[in-house]
C-alpha cells in the first residue's frame, strides 16, 4: 500500500511524463534551503515512480547548512535530533524536462514533510504556505510576480583582479558602458537569451522582457504575474537555476550577487503583490479615482511599521549589504510612493484593476520564499492593525527624512534585530525563524574572521 503524498502528488502525474518523454535519463529533484540553494539528488528514470508513491528520505540537516554546504549545530537540526531522514515529496506540476541538457534530463521541485506527513516547519516553502493559508482564512488570496536582476560576468577576472562584464556570446565583444536600455546591447547576447526563454517556456514559466539594466553586463528578466503567489516564488527559483545553466552553456557566468561591482548598482528582486478577494476582485483597487484605497494603505503602512525588523530577509548575507547606498535604486528608508523609484514601497502609476505594491528592497540574493511570507505578514499586520502609512513621498526618497523603524544600518544589527523579532518569528513559524537566524550568525560569524584582501591594501605596510 503507498503512502498518500502530503503533497497532493499524483503518480499518474509521473507516469504521464515518462510516457511523454522517453528520452528522459535522470531527473533532478530539488527543495530550496533558507538561503535560496537548490538542494538534493540526482535520480535515474526508474527511480521517479517510488519517488512519487512513497516520497523520498533526505536527512533533516539538509535545511540546517550554511551558505558553504556545512552544518549548523545551532539550528538544532544536526546532532539534536540525530540527524535523521524526514521525507521529501513532489510537488503537482513542477515535473519538467529541462533545456539543453545531454543526456536528457528533467527536473522536480520538491517540499519536505515530517515522517507522518506534516510540513516540515523548516523548510522554507512551508513558511510561505502558512501566510497563504492565514489571509485565505481572512477572505484573500495574493498574487504577484518577482523580477529577477542579474550580472552576466567573464569567467576570468580582468587585469586588475576583479570580475567584469561578459563578452557578447554572439561575436565576443564587450562593453564596458552602463548602456541602460540599450535594445542594441541585448543583441549581442540574443542565443543565450533565447535559451534561457526555451528553458523557461518547457518550464512553464511565462518569462516577459529583457532589459539591459543599470550597470555593464547587467540585465533585468520579468516574469508574468501569477493568481498564485506560491507559483510566483517557484517561477523565480527555477528561473535563477535555468538562467545560471544556460549561461555556463555559453561560457559565461550569471552572478546573482546583491552587489558584484563596487562602483555600479546592485542587482534586486523586486515583488509586485495585489491581493483578491474570493470573487476575484483586487482589493486595493480604489473605489474614486484619486483617493486610495484604505486597504492599500494600510497594507502598506504594514509593510513600512515591519521593513526593519524584516531587513535579515530581504538582505540575508554580508555582500547584500553593500547594494544599498543614496542614489542606487536600493530603498535606505521604509518609505513610500507613487510612481517613484527611490522609495522602498512603489505603487506603480497605470491601470487601476491592476493597482499592486512594488516592494523593492530584497535584493536578488534573496529567498523569495521567505522574502513572499515576511511580505504577506507585513501586509496582514497593517491590514489587522489598520496601520496608517504616514504621508506619501513625492521627491526625493533618500534625501527627505522619512518617519517609522529605521533599516538597520548593517548586516550585524539586522542578525540582532531580527533574531529578537516576534513579528517576523510569527511571519516565519518558530521553526524557520530559529533555522534562518542560526544560519545568518554562523554566516556572520564565518565571514567576521575571514581576512579579506582589503586588510593587507589598508594595513599591511601602514600599522
Amino acid at each position: 500500500m503507498t503512502a498518500p503524498s502530503p503533497s497532493g502528488s499524483d503518480p499518474a502525474e509521473a507516469r504521464d511524463f515518462l510516457d511523454a518523454h522517453p528520452e528522459i535519463e535522470a531527473i533532478d529533484i530539488v527543495l530550496h534551503d533558507c538561503n535560496g540553494i537548490g538542494r538534493g539528488k540526482i535520480i535515474r528514470r526508474h527511480e521517479l515512480m517510488g519517488f512519487y508513491t512513497g516520497g523520498r528520505h533526505l536527512p533533516i540537516s539538509i535545511l540546517g547548512l550554511d551558505i558553504c554546504g556545512e552544518d549548523v549545530h545551532e539550528t538544532g537540526l544536526i546532532w539534536d535530533q540525530g540527524d535523521g531522514d524526514l521525507r521529501a515529496w513532489p510537488i503537482p506540476g513542477t515535473l519538467v524536462p529541462l533545456q539543453g541538457t545531454h543526456p536528457p534530463r528533467a527536473e522536480v521541485l520538491m517540499a519536505m514533510y515530517t515522517l507522518d506527513g506534516a510540513p516540515f516547519g523548516s523548510d522554507p516553502r512551508h513558511a510561505l504556505q502558512r501566510q497563504v493559508d492565514a489571509l485565505a482564512a481572512d477572505g484573500l488570496i495574493p498574487a504577484g510576480a518577482f523580477e529577477l536582476e542579474f550580472y552576466l560576468l567573464a569567467n576570468d577576472r580582468g587585469p586588475d583582479g576583479k570580475v567584469q562584464p561578459a563578452a557578447d556570446v554572439l561575436d565576443g565583444r564587450q562593453s564596458l558602458k552602463t548602456e541602460v536600455y540599450s535594445v542594441d546591447q541585448l543583441h549581442g547576447m540574443l542565443p543565450l537569451f533565447s535559451d534561457i526563454y526555451a528553458g523557461a517556456e518547457q518550464a512553464g514559466i511565462t518569462a516577459e522582457t529583457m532589459i539591459s539594466e543599470y550597470a555593464p553586463g547587467q540585465y533585468e528578466l520579468t516574469l508574468h504575474y501569477r493568481r498564485d503567489v506560491m507559483q510566483a516564488a517557484d517561477d523565480l527559483a527555477r528561473l535563477k537555476r535555468i538562467v545560471r545553466a544556460q549561461a555556463r552553456a555559453h561560457g559565461v557566468t550569471a552572478c546573482f550577487m546583491a552587489k558584484p561591482m563596487a562602483d555600479q548598482t546592485g542587482s534586486g528582486m523586486h515583488f509586485h503583490v495585489s491581493m483578491q478577494n474570493r470573487d476575484g476582485r483586487n482589493v486595493f483597487v480604489e473605489e474614486t479615482e484619486g483617493t486610495w484605497n484604505p486597504t492599500l494603505l494600510h497594507a502598506v503602512g504594514g509593510l513600512k511599521a515591519t521593513m526593519g525588523e524584516s531587513m535579515l530577509v530581504f538582505a540575508p548575507h554580508a555582500n547584500s549589504w553593500r547594494r544599498f547606498a543614496s542614489q542606487s535604486y536600493a530603498p535606505v528608508s521604509p518609505s513610500w510612493g507613487v510612481n517613484n523609484r527611490s522609495v522602498a514601497l512603489r505603487i506603480p502609476a497605470g491601470d487601476r484593476a491592476a493597482r499592486r505594491i512594488e516592494h523593492r528592497p530584497a535584493g536578488v540574493d534573496a529567498s523569495p520564499y521567505l522574502v513572499g511570507a515576511t511580505v504577506l505578514a507585513g501586509i496582514r499586520h497593517g491590514l489587522s492593525r489598520r496601520i496608517d502609512p504616514g504621508p506619501e513621498t513625492t521627491g526625493n526618497a533618500y534625501a527627505e527624512a522619512q518617519d517609522g523603524p529605521a533599516i538597520p544600518p548593517d548586516w550585524r544589527s539586522a542578525i540582532v534585530a531580527a533574531t529578537q523579532s516576534a513579528f517576523l518569528k510569527d511571519a516565519l513559524g518558530a521553526d524557520m525563524h530559529r533555522t534562518f537566524t542560526a544560519v545568518k550568525a554562523a554566516e556572520y560569524a564565518r565571514v567576521a574572521r575571514t581576512v579579506a584582501d582589503v586588510d593587507f591594501d589598508l594595513y599591511l605596510h601602514t600599522v
